[in-house]
């Protein structure tokens, strides 16, 4: 089971970007899944969270700005980001709860991040 996350790139400030988060194996089911970010000399945080069912969270700084989501049926995660500031600037890694169909075990996976630059 892995997942592979896209879409980050060089934006100016007040752009968009729109990341995407692929699961892919031997999937069961997908639970929690949620996109963390990691600043240079910071440590790596939560910014949205999604769960299989119910309310999604943000953190304050980009709530009003981002948008999650999930396709399920193409086991698939988004991160709308709009009105970008240079303070966004990190290395965006995806994380899911996914239970594996053999074993039936639930793993925390993460994506192998991809870089979102806001500059002028």
């Amino acid at each position: 089971v892995q997942l592979q996350a896209s879409g980050g790139g060089s934006v100016q400030p007040g752009g968009s970007l729109r990341l995407s988060c692929a699961a892919s194996g031997t999937i069961f089911s997908i639970n929690g899944m949620g996109w963390y970010r990691q600043a240079p000399g910071k440590q790596r945080e939560l910014v949205a969270a999604i769960p299989s069912g119910g309310s999604t969270m943000y953190v304050d700084s980009v709530r009003g700005r981002f948008t999650i989501s999930r396709d399920n049926a193409k086991n698939t995660m988004y991160l709308q980001m709009n009105s970008l500031k240079p303070e966004d600037t990190a290395v965006y890694y995806c994380n899911a709860r996914i239970q594996d169909s053999r074993s039936y075990v639930e793993y925390i996976v993460w994506g192998q991040g991809t870089q979102v630059t806001v500059s002028s």
